[in-house]
């Protein structure tokens, strides 16, 4: 539908599906230039054998229109610039799948091909130029307006020459190979590129731009990008049918929790879709299915997510009757999905024309229901609901939201509509076709003083389509005058300040039969509210507890905020608090909460690296290849007749890491020679874990292990540093024995070198002449918040120890949270220092300390609050093997632990943490034993990780080429 100032222009394209071929035969275009009262067929004007599929109207200028032709009979585009009256027909050399126009020059278009190619236009599709030849569909965006410099500048997902996936930028005309530029070295993932406001989002690679980008492992959607604040849903390790809601702060960098288990659903085409609705025309209220013990219930918030309360029930019924429904028990509960048909009105709607109104499908009871369905209407915003009708109806709404019209949503034929024009008070019943007709949509203007519909659809499921105008006008009888207006003040529950505001609307009294018109203007009165502790939410590591305070989360250290801070700078110190983003309160308590600027503090030095000028820790001394005829040594060999030697040499893919023999065998008439040489092909190594005991008893032998991803890299080297050491202990077994001699935190680091590739990983044992130790336990809620990643269990094992360290000595208490379920970890005793020499007396005074603690667990005093509401008791289990005095050979159950688990640790993901901490390595390219029975033990994220990474023929993926 097309409309100006003068008129307004309604294109229909319609298709003959033949069955039998399984293909569209035929098409017609009609054009109306009196709102639907007469129709004239074009097929003339477009080409009589001309099957057309899909057309687009120019978003920046309506009278210019394009057509597509149907890429199954011919590969050409009709263009319009008089809103469809005339056609021009240009033919093309590629089919088209998609078209995407720029928001501000109406000339310039990409066009998605079918074979994955993306082209562009500057002439509104007369001639295109090929920008890329392998683009994911709907990875390709314009250049945003005031972000990007040039305004023909493209982003795009592609693949490029190396086989990966790459985030890439050019102009429109000038995106040569040359011309292409990678804002990211490394790949990306496929489907992952969102080009949305000021905001980038790829998948497992964050760079530096002036820009915020954002990378992301689990199953993550973009909801907002609105008011320089992201809105996202995450699905998280322990969730399969819900996600988390997740607000980020104004630059888009830290993002806090704003609402738990969000329901969703798949759509027709296998989309997810998220239980999240934002009330059009009233900033920061949204509506949220969430789901409570297997029910789901309806959420409103009006400060984007601080707070959320369930719907208050209507008083009465349809009839008039009392609604018992006391809350919390009962509730209001309501359908948030939008439609996926244009046509219909979806279970919830509202209008920005029609601030405070919302119509929306739903139900009374203790939770949401699929099957009692209703429909009910708010006029304030959500604070208080009526019913409408007992059935489900499409609604829409009309002359800036004067009027309603419904349709019951129903397969069945019908031939009446319904038209409120007091806000769904009462509705009146009108015929709009003498024959039952089976309803299958409504074209309704996208302006917004619609007073006309088109209703469309089939008298039998064999009939032609009938159209059938609706014209509002005569009902609308009259302009409105001043008398037609009332005030309607936003607020919450009584509370007059929303988002920081008192806001006074503009409104035509419900029942007024009058016309706005296109001159209305909607005359909105706003003045600041005094801040107040509603304005404020939880920064960034807070969160809230039950006494209104926001308090440091367990995992969260706020002097880490300083640490990029150099003495004589200064630093934004958080106070805990943060304004709502886009809350316009004033005074009151927002000097309070603000953040404060606070100078640097002194601190030891820390994070120092040594680096070789091109980032390796192995250097090549040269490229050796061989000319010859060869044998490969894997079961492949080449021959050649009349051989002469190769410029590039002899190239071949070993499809296996290990040792194999080449055999190189030359002859002519003149005699033979034999050359064998022994190539060792590697798989590239990914991440190297050391494993090692926590705690180590001296001159003891302890068991040190590399365990190295992927597990059939092919020969490698271990190079192993034992404290302050300038010689490497080096070997070709990953496992070593070493004795301790010195007391205290000893550091062991392993290198692993493959080809031209060097890992390492470092680990610190507490070396003791004794110790003991206690297994520990905790309530069950712990495993529920266990998302199993190394940062999880450091952060827990640290609240343990806080917990237990009252009057003892900080460093006589180590606690070691182990990886997998049910949460377990060991308790370690250890002596003071500098107690060598007096061990007797030492250790009574450690049994004194041990005897306190395990009172102290066996009386259940020793308990944590994880997350405000979720208190974690800490016991005691069976004792562990590590004596008093050690007099075996055997190692503590520490280090046997670590031996069994330590193929867990970094495959697990936690989104809190991939805020607060730098991602984990990613999984590699196979999957252990160990990791495929973890996959059984029901982590999602894990399984889900594997197999994408599994090759087909189940082998590790090696490097792309070995040349001899």
């Amino acid at each position: 539908m097309i409309s100006d100032a003068l008129c307004i222009v309604i294109l229909i394209l319609t298709k003959l599906y033949d069955f039998n071929l399984g293909s569209v035969t035929e098409s017609s275009l009609w054009r109306s230039t009196d709102y639907g009262t007469t129709y004239e067929k074009l097929n003339d004007k477009v080409g009589l054998k001309t099957v057309l599929s899909y057309f687009y109207v120019c978003p920046t200028n309506k009278r210019k229109i394009m057509l597509l032709s149907d890429p199954d009979i011919e590969s050409s585009i009709l263009i319009s610039s008089d809103e469809g009256a005339t056609y021009q027909k240009y033919r093309l050399n590629f089919y088209i799948q998609s078209l995407l126009f720029h928001p501000k020059q109406e000339e310039w278009i990409l066009a998605y091909s079918l074979d994955q190619k993306l082209y562009s236009s500057t002439d509104f599709g007369r001639k295109w130029q090929l920008m890329h030849e392998r683009v994911t569909p709907s990875r390709f965006y314009w250049s945003v307006t005031g972000l990007d410099k040039e305004p023909d500048l493209v982003h795009m997902e592609a693949r490029t020459a190396d086989g990966h996936t790459h985030y890439l930028t050019c102009r429109i005309q000038e995106c040569s190979e040359t011309k292409r530029s990678g804002p990211f070295s490394r790949s990306i993932d496929i489907n992952s590129l969102v080009v949305q406001d000021e905001y980038i989002f790829i998948q497992k690679y964050r760079g530096p731009s002036n820009r915020s980008f954002f990378f992301f492992e689990q199953d993550m959607h973009i909801i907002s990008t609105a008011e320089n604040q992201v809105f996202a849903a995450v699905q998280e390790w322990n969730q399969n049918d819900t996600y988390n809601l997740y607000v980020s702060d104004t630059r888009g960098v830290y993002f806090t929790l704003a609402l738990e288990n969000v329901k969703s659903s798949r759509g027709l085409e296998g989309n997810v879709m998220i239980d999240l609705y934002e009330v059009a025309g009233i900033k920061g209220i949204f509506l949220a299915n969430k789901k409570i013990d297997d029910q789901v219930k309806t959420f409103i918030t009006y400060n984007k997510g601080r707070d959320w309360r369930l719907l208050k029930a209507p008083d009465t019924n349809l009839r008039g009757d009392p609604v018992v429904c006391q809350l919390p028990f009962c509730s209001l509960h309501l359908h948030l999905q939008l439609s996926e048909n244009p046509y219909t009105s979806g279970s919830i709607s509202s209008k920005e024309t029609a601030p405070g109104l919302m119509v929306a499908a739903g139900n009374i009871g203790s939770e949401l229901s699929y099957t009692d369905v209703g429909m009910f209407i708010s006029s304030d915003g959500g604070n208080s609901w009526r019913q409408i009708f007992e059935e489900e109806y499409n609604v829409w709404f009309l002359d800036w939201g004067g009027a309603l019209v419904a349709l019951k949503h129903t397969s069945m034929p019908i031939r009446h509509l319904w038209v409120s024009f007091d806000e769904g008070r009462s509705w009146s019943k009108y015929s709009f076709t003498s024959t039952p007709l089976f309803v299958d949509g409504s074209l309704v203007d996208p302006g917004i003083e619609t007073q006309i519909m088109t209703i469309f659809g089939h008298f039998s499921l064999r009939s032609e389509w009938q159209l059938v105008k609706v014209d509002y006008k005569p009902i609308f009888s009259r302009k409105c005058n001043k008398d037609d207006y009332q005030t309607w003040h936003l607020h919450n529950q009584g509370e007059p300040c929303v988002m920081g505001e008192r806001k006074i609307y503009k409104k035509r009294k419900p029942g007024s039969q009058c016309s706005l018109g296109r001159d209305y203007s909607q005359t909105v009165v706003s003045e600041p509210c005094i801040c107040g502790q509603g304005d404020f939410e939880c920064d960034y590591g807070y969160e809230r507890h039950n006494n209104n305070q926001c308090i440091p989360a367990f995992w969260f250290s706020p002097s880490s905020l300083s640490k990029d801070c150099s003495i004589g700078q200064s630093y934004l110190n958080s106070t805990g608090y943060r304004r709502i983003v886009s809350n316009n309160c004033t005074d009151g308590l927002r000097e309070k909460y603000k953040a404060k600027m606070e100078k640097c503090p002194g601190k030891a030095p820390r994070g120092l690296h040594i680096l070789t000028s091109d980032g390796k820790l192995v250097t090549e001394q040269g490229h050796n290849r061989t000319n010859i005829q060869l044998d490969f040594g894997d079961g492949i060999a080449v021959s050649y007749a009349n051989f002469s030697p190769v410029e590039d040499g002899i190239r071949h893919v070993y499809k296996s890491a290990g040792i194999f023999q080449v055999t190189a065998y030359a002859e002519n008439s003149l005699g033979s020679d034999t050359a064998v040489l022994f190539l060792h092909v590697i798989c590239p190594v990914e991440h190297v874990h050391l494993s090692v005991p926590f705690v180590a008893i001296r001159n003891k032998d302890v068991n040190i292990t590399a365990v190295v991803w992927p597990s059939q890299a092919g020969t490698l080297t271990y190079f192993w540093w034992f404290g302050n050491s300038t010689k490497p202990l080096i070997t070709l077994e990953s496992s070593i024995s070493y004795i301790f001699s010195e007391e205290g935190m000893n550091t062991v680091t392993v290198q692993v070198a493959a080809g031209n590739t060097l890992i390492q990983d470092t680990k610190e044992i507490a070396v003791h002449e004794y110790f003991q130790s206690q297994l520990l336990s905790f309530s069950p809620n712990l495993d529920y918040h266990n998302p199993d990643i190394p940062e999880w269990r450091q952060d827990i094992g640290k609240v343990i120890r806080r917990a237990l360290v009252t009057g003892i000595p900080d460093e006589q208490i180590l606690v070691a949270v182990f990886p997998g379920l049910p949460t377990s970890a060991e308790l370690f005793v250890l002596p003071r220092k500098n107690t060598t020499e007096r061990r007797k007396s030492s250790e009574a005074d450690l049994e004194q300390v041990v005897e306190i603690l395990f009172n102290a667990l066996n009386q259940n005093l020793v308990q944590f609050e994880l997350k405000p509401g979720v208190e974690v008791i800490v016991y005691v289990t069976q004792l562990t093997l590590a004596p008093l005095v050690d007099s075996s050979t055997g190692h503590s159950s520490s280090a046997m632990l670590m031996l069994l688990s330590v193929v867990f640790v970094g495959l697990a993901v936690f989104l809190i943490y991939k805020f607060k901490r730098n991602p984990p390595p990613a999984l590699p390219h196979q999957c252990s034993e160990n990791s495929r029975r973890a996959q059984k033990s029901g982590y999602f994220q894990l399984q889900q990780i594997c197999l994408n990474h599994r090759p087909e023929n189940g082998k590790p993926l090696c490097s792309p080429s070995q040349k001899t």
